[in-house]
């Protein structure tokens, strides 16, 4: 039961290893493009790639729709951001519960926006824990967890695609030492919980008095989406990459070409890669070759 990239290759971990998948779970095509054509999530195309049956119900709360997935009579269900509430009638359909993968060290960002709101804090370590579902949001107990140093060159991009390969190559272990019994469930400690709220695209706006160690934490947060942003004029700029440094200047102004800017607590932000409205991601001396920023500038 999953739908966005992430949950690929976790799919494609459980047929390869041998396991008999009866059933994928994801949500329904979305519309976009010319004609708003149906486009199959990533876990659909895969798994009609593999030849897997395919439902997308809009929800698991109608009793059909429960009756069905009971009807599957299966051993475990695998959840990895499936993006649909699980209600208790199809926690508790399969023998042995549902196993899901979550993108961080729980009770420690449960929640939507694990990798993101990681990063932002300026954690030094994040990882996948396969846990036990329960009602309760992130609440069950751990069966198994890896962990993954936090680099100050990783953004959300980068280590969702480690902590994807890392819960793929988990699971496997993880859900055969747990229906072997070689493996107990620990209960989440009490200490330390904290909420991987959905980001805000409020958020997303720079102040440029904050230090520079939180910005470039928020920068590298918030990319490659939905990307932290600042004005220069009428040109908004996404900010995709960056590292702090010693500077001096108004907060938000350009001390530095191509791209660095002054901060709060005397320090600056050299910007290493960003993006224009309209233009893919560049390096800051493209950026500035085709905006010719004057020093002084301010960033709003």
């Amino acid at each position: 039961m999953g739908t966005p990239d992430f949950s690929v290759d976790i799919l494609q971990a459980l047929v390869d290893s041998g396991h008999q998948v009866v059933a994928v779970y994801c949500q329904p095509p979305s519309r976009s493009g010319r004609g708003k054509k149906e486009r199959p999530s990533p876990v659909q195309a895969r798994a009609e790639a593999l030849g897997l049956p395919v439902h997308y119900p809009k929800s698991l709360k109608p009793e059909e729709e429960q009756q069905r997935f009971a009807a599957l009579d299966l051993d475990a269900a695998v959840v990895v951001a499936y993006g649909l509430l699980l209600p208790k009638a199809i926690l508790d359909a399969p023998k042995y519960g549902c196993l899901n993968i979550h993108a961080s060290l729980l009770p420690r960002w449960r929640g939507a926006a694990p990798i993101h709101r990681a990063i932002m804090a300026g954690d030094k370590e994040t990882g996948v824990d396969i846990m036990v579902m329960e009602e309760g949001l992130d609440t069950g107990p751990v069966v198994l967890e890896r962990k993954l140093a936090i680099t100050k060159n990783d953004t959300t991009g980068s280590l969702h695609d480690k902590l994807k390969t890392l819960g793929a190559e988990t699971i496997i272990p993880a859900l055969e030492g747990y229906v072997a019994g070689t493996m107990i469930p620990r209960p989440q400690p009490e200490d330390g919980i904290c909420y991987a709220h959905k980001i805000d695209k409020q958020e997303a706006a720079l102040d440029w008095r904050r230090p520079a160690e939180d910005l470039h934490n928020h920068i590298h947060g918030l990319s490659p989406f939905p990307a932290a942003h600042s004005l220069t004029g009428e040109v908004r700029l996404k900010m995709l990459e960056a590292e702090g440094g010693p500077g001096e200047g108004q907060p938000g102004e350009l001390i530095a070409l191509p791209l660095t800017i002054a901060c709060g607590n005397g320090m600056a932000l050299k910007i290493h890669r960003a993006q224009r409205a309209g233009k893919g991601p560049m390096t800051a001396e493209e950026l500035q070759r085709g905006l010719q920023l004057p020093l002084g500038t301010l960033m709003s």
